[in-house]
């Protein structure tokens, strides 16, 4: 099972990082929306990843995008942040009865409502990061804010779009609604 578990989070990483570099690097929504795919890899870990685990493949994931992207750091400290928020949202949406040890973060299993917190809040916050550390510059913050939005709806839609294909509703046991 462990060597399952590794080698299906190896080939996402290679997935998301691969997808974000190739294909949607050039890809601009309404001139300001960006899409930041390869955050899926972070937010589908499994819910009982360790938390050390979870920053170090943060930091891997956007130091990985930053050596391609040209961007010194930024998507590093943006993704290290969201693996330093996720336990805290997971926390706060956590079930009456918790979290089952078997639980993935998967759109079926948790349910719409759950999802779309969890996935929209971490995302606004990386998206956040990541153009404030670009611009450093709070001058043009309403522009600023308008790109978090655009690239954070962009983001949380492929998001989502990628759950129902490619997640199996099979699974699905409890609805956390």
């Amino acid at each position: 099972m462990s060597n399952s578990f590794g080698i299906k989070n190896i080939v996402q990483f290679i997935l998301f990082v691969a997808l974000q570099i190739l294909l949607l690097d050039n890809l601009v929504l309404f001139g300001t929306g960006f899409c930041f795919i390869y955050v899926a890899f972070l937010l589908f870990l499994p819910l009982g990843i360790n938390r050390v685990w979870l920053l170090v493949l943060g930091f891997a994931t956007g130091f990985t995008v930053d050596m391609f992207y040209d961007t010194v750091g930024i998507h590093a400290a943006a993704s290290v942040l969201l693996a330093f928020l996720r336990p805290h949202v997971l926390n706060l949406l956590t079930p009456r009865d918790g979290y089952d040890s078997s639980d993935s973060v998967n759109i079926h299993v948790m349910g719409w409502r759950w999802f779309l917190v969890y996935s929209f809040s971490l995302i606004v916050f990386h998206h956040a990061a990541v153009f404030f550390l670009e611009t450093i510059n709070f001058q043009t913050a309403l522009y600023t804010l308008g790109k978090i939005l655009f690239s954070t709806f962009f983001t949380g839609i492929l998001i989502v779009i990628l759950q129902l294909l490619f997640f199996s509703p099979k699974r699905a046991r409890i609805d956390y609604r």
